[in-house]
């Protein structure tokens, strides 16, 4: 296996296991009700994104997902993490806050340039 394809697995991977959990936070953490009301997001989002991260996740991993669909996911996680960025400036959260998504942001932008580098086939 070649450096761009171990770039893209593991860059897609760890992107995917965030949105995982992200998932399972989103829809069953007592926590994130409250923090959608600190940032002023209605709860319905809440779910709507949550469903919407699991989606985008397995969208990248599985092999088979056509490549339109795919290039959907990696724009939706990208919008997803620039706007948890701002979110959190705007209601002057801690920089700590904004940090996990600028993470989330970086790996996507890394599996999404490899994916287009090595042009994988699935």
């Amino acid at each position: 296996m070649n450096a761009v394809k171990i770039t893209y697995w593991l860059t897609t991977g760890l992107v995917a296991a965030g949105m995982l959990v992200s998932f399972f936070n989103y829809m069953f953490n007592p926590a994130m009700i409250t923090g959608y009301a600190h940032i002023g997001f209605p709860d319905w989002f809440r779910v709507e994104l949550g469903i919407a991260k699991l989606l985008g996740a397995i969208a990248l991993i599985v092999p088979k997902i056509s490549g339109r669909i795919k290039e959907w996911a990696y724009f939706g996680f990208f919008v997803n993490f620039i706007s948890a960025i701002l979110a959190h400036y705007a209601v002057n959260d801690p920089v700590i806050n904004m940090i996990a998504p600028l993470v989330m942001l970086i790996l996507l932008i890394i599996s999404y340039i490899s994916y287009h580098k090595h042009l994988l086939k699935f």
